[in-house]
């Protein structure tokens, strides 16, 4: 199976090309991502664990769900087909900000992202993906806050940033 292509963008996330995954983040390449955000009726947000083979930040948590949109794929598309593959459900999204990120990981591997924030509402358990995810939690985004001052590494570097810098936007 080919390996999967990320879209290679500028400053402005107009596309300049495709390049396979793996490479984007040897070379630190900025390239066109997604974090999906789903809210119960409550207001607590889905967390994932990150399985704990992943080829960066295994184990960590994160936000709903995330990854690359594939050529042609918009993001509302792309944050679905991400939330089935992982979550096991689907359910509507929204598009709420951008912004770019370089966080670079012990492996070598850098993650150097145009990321679009997807907001969701779901009620109900999610049937994990467990090649894609260890674990799944609800929790309010004051405990999310408050956890992730006391014990950072336990959360990866992107969710770190949307919460510190653009809390304002998911909320």
């Amino acid at each position: 199976m080919k390996e999967e292509q990320v879209i290679l963008v500028n400053q402005n996330d107009e596309q300049i090309g495709l390049m396979a995954k793996m490479e984007a983040h040897e070379k630190a390449l900025l390239h066109r991502a997604f974090s999906v955000f789903v809210f119960n009726k409550n207001g607590e947000l889905m967390l994932q664990q990150r399985a704990l083979h992943k080829y960066h930040t295994p184990g960590l948590w994160t936000n709903t769900c995330c990854s690359h949109q594939r050529e042609g794929e918009t993001n509302i598309a792309a944050g679905k087909r991400r939330l089935q593959e992982e979550m096991g459900f689907s359910t509507d999204l929204k598009e709420s900000i951008s912004f770019i990120y370089k966080a670079p990981f012990e492996n070598g591997l850098t993650e150097h992202e145009y990321d679009h924030i997807l907001i969701g509402e779901f009620n109900d358990k999610p049937n994990i993906n467990p090649d894609e995810v260890a674990a799944w939690k609800w929790a309010s985004l004051e405990d999310i806050k408050t956890d992730m001052k006391e014990n950072p590494n336990l959360y990866t570097a992107w969710f770190k940033i949307i919460f510190d810098k653009y809390y304002d936007h998911i909320t």
